[in-house]
């Protein structure tokens, strides 16, 4: 049995939102396989969004794995956020730095902005964006989210991005009806699994106050759990749909997302050097050891 520090933290948190709750091991140079992940990702089910291990790297500052309680994860915006606001504001050597390169498992090289003494934020860039054929239809949406096909918006496209996780991207007419819809769950999860979809989110371009560009939520069945309440890697998708559409310049914003049943979460955009960044800060919870 081996011993490691441990913590979970809350992502994305804002005055009086509660961000979205992340768990990470520091687990150094030891080597977990991924049955003993998986097996700590699955004891944090109903607990945790997601897990990261965060492990030394020979080719960046860390290096981060991340699971949910179904499976391993391409990439986790808020565990990034939750992982990188914490380590480097409690470790001098990364605090030093403006600029901190992480390894992901999946996604290759990511660069971490240090914005904590100017913003009390950092800022991740999101994977490079994969622009994908949107692989179901207005009607057939409507019906996995539980709604009338009138409810999606004519004004704005679905589409279909990956800049982190495969995000099918709704546009809904009206912030009241955006903030109530509710999908059933196992249905949901039917439908993103037999077509491909690892997130969706859905989005209104009016959000409760005009300090935001818009409101979304994301819903994330194939993960085993409906709701994701703060996300990065689909904010950043819809970053590059905002974009494609002409709906943004690419200059600091914030998105607040979230169902009506919560205080909304904040997560900031960016665009640097034709990149997404997204960005907030992040609260801990819980910290100890935990026994592997």
């Amino acid at each position: 049995m081996r011993t490691y520090a441990y913590k979970k933290v809350d992502a994305f948190t804002s005055e009086q939102s509660r961000g979205n709750p992340a768990a990470f091991l520091l687990v150094g140079n030891s080597e977990l396989d991924h049955e003993k992940m998986l097996e700590f990702g699955k004891e944090h089910a109903g607990f945790v969004s997601e897990v990261v291990f965060c492990a030394c790297s020979a080719k960046a500052d860390l290096k981060l794995t991340y699971y949910s309680s179904e499976c391993e994860v391409d990439f986790c915006g808020h565990g990034t956020i939750a992982v990188m606001y914490d380590q480097i504001r409690n470790n001098e050597k990364l605090f030093a730095k403006s600029e901190v390169v992480i390894e992901t498992n999946k996604k290759g090289l990511l660069t971490v902005y240090n914005c904590i003494a100017e913003e009390n934020a950092v800022y991740i860039t999101a994977p490079k964006a994969k622009y994908m054929k949107v692989p179901v239809t207005k009607e057939q949406t409507a019906e996995a989210l539980g709604i009338m096909q009138s409810d999606i918006s004519s004004e704005y496209p679905l589409d279909f991005i990956d800049a982190g996780l495969k995000t099918l991207i709704v546009p809904i007419e009206g912030f009241e009806k955006e903030i109530s819809i509710l999908p059933k769950e196992t249905e949901l999860k039917d439908f993103c699994i037999y077509n491909g979809i690892d997130i969706i989110l859905i989005f209104s371009k009016t959000a409760s106050s005009d300090r935001f560009i818009a409101h979304t939520r994301v819903f994330a069945p194939k993960f085993g759990y409906l709701e994701d309440p703060a996300t990065g890697s689909g904010n950043s998708a819809f970053g590059n749909y905002l974009i494609k559409n002409d709906l943004w310049n690419g200059s600091p914003t914030a998105i607040e997302q979230g169902g009506k049943n919560i205080v909304f979460n904040t997560v900031k955009l960016k665009q640097k050097d034709g990149e997404i960044l997204f960005g907030g800060r992040a609260s801990v919870r819980i910290e100890g050891q935990y026994y592997i």
